[in-house]
C-alpha cells in the first residue's frame, strides 16, 4: 500500500475532524494544496442510491458559470452542412462517418463528442471505445442533436457531465486552484444544486451520504451535507 508524501501529510493535518461549509472548505483547499502547479479542484458525492437499478441512476449536465479552467477539444460527427456548422461553432475536429473508422483505428485525441442523430447507427459501434472514457454521445445529455452549434458552444462554455458510478459515487471537477474563491464557490454551488435536483424519485432515505472536495494532489475536505441540501 502506497504512502503519501510530507506535503500531503502536512496538508492533511490542517483539516479539522469536522464537516465544513463550502464557504470554509474552498479557501482551505486552496491554501493547503501540496503542489505548485495549478491544480484542478474536484468534488465527490457518495449518494444513497443503488446504481444497479435503472430508476436510481443519477446523471445530468450543468454549465458552470465560470467554466472548468480547461479548454475541451470537441469532436463533431455529422453530415452535410452540419459539418460546416460545427466548425463555425468552434469544434476542434469535425467530419463525417470516416471519423468512426479513424477512432476504431485508435484515435481518441479529443475530450468531448457531439454527433447528429443520423450518424448514430455508425457512431454506436464505438460504444466499447468511447463508453469507458465517458465520451459516448448521448441524447440525454445533449450530445446527440442536430443543433450541433449549441451543443459545442455549451461544452466550450464549461458544460460538465456527471454520472453516478457503480460504487454510488458522483465525481466531477469545478475549477482550478487559481480561480478566486467567489468563482469557485459559484461553480461548486451550481454543481451541487444540479446533483441534488437529479435525485431519483425512487431513492429512499438519506441522499447525500458524504461529500468531499479536494485539489488534484491534496487530501479531501469533508462538507456539511445539511448546508448543501439547503441550496435547494
Amino acid at each position: 500500500m502506497g504512502t503519501h508524501g510530507k506535503k500531503y501529510a502536512a496538508a492533511r493535518q490542517q483539516i479539522e475532524a469536522r464537516p465544513y461549509t463550502l464557504d470554509e472548505a474552498i479557501p482551505l483547499v486552496k491554501r493547503i494544496k501540496p503542489s505548485k502547479f495549478d491544480e484542478t479542484l474536484e468534488i465527490a458525492f457518495l449518494l444513497g442510491v443503488d446504481p444497479k437499478h435503472a430508476d436510481q441512476m443519477v446523471r445530468g449536465t450543468v454549465i458552470l458559470p465560470h467554466g472548468t479552467g480547461k479548454s475541451k477539444r470537441v469532436l463533431a460527427i455529422a453530415t452535410g452542412e452540419k459539418i460546416a456548422e460545427a466548425e463555425k461553432a468552434g469544434a476542434d475536429f469535425a467530419g463525417g462517418l470516416e471519423i468512426v473508422q479513424k477512432i476504431q483505428e485508435g484515435w481518441t485525441d479529443f475530450d468531448a463528442v457531439v454527433a447528429t442523430p443520423d450518424t448514430m447507427k455508425e457512431v454506436g459501434k464505438l460504444g466499447k471505445i468511447l463508453g469507458p472514457k465517458g465520451l459516448m454521445p448521448n441524447p440525454k445529455v445533449g450530445t446527440v442533436t442536430f443543433d450541433v452549434a449549441r451543443a459545442i458552444q455549451e461544452i466550450k462554455a464549461g458544460k460538465v457531465e456527471f454520472r453516478v458510478d457503480k460504487t454510488s459515487i458522483v465525481h466531477s471537477v469545478f475549477g482550478k486552484s487559481s480561480f478566486d474563491e467567489k468563482k469557485l464557490l459559484e461553480n461548486a454551488r451550481t454543481l451541487v444544486t444540479a446533483v441534488l435536483r437529479a435525485k431519483p424519485p425512487t431513492a429512499k432515505g438519506r441522499y447525500l451520504r458524504s461529500v468531499h472536495i479536494s485539489s488534484t494532489m491534496g487530501p479531501g475536505v469533508p462538507l456539511d451535507t445539511a448546508s448543501l441540501e439547503s441550496l435547494v
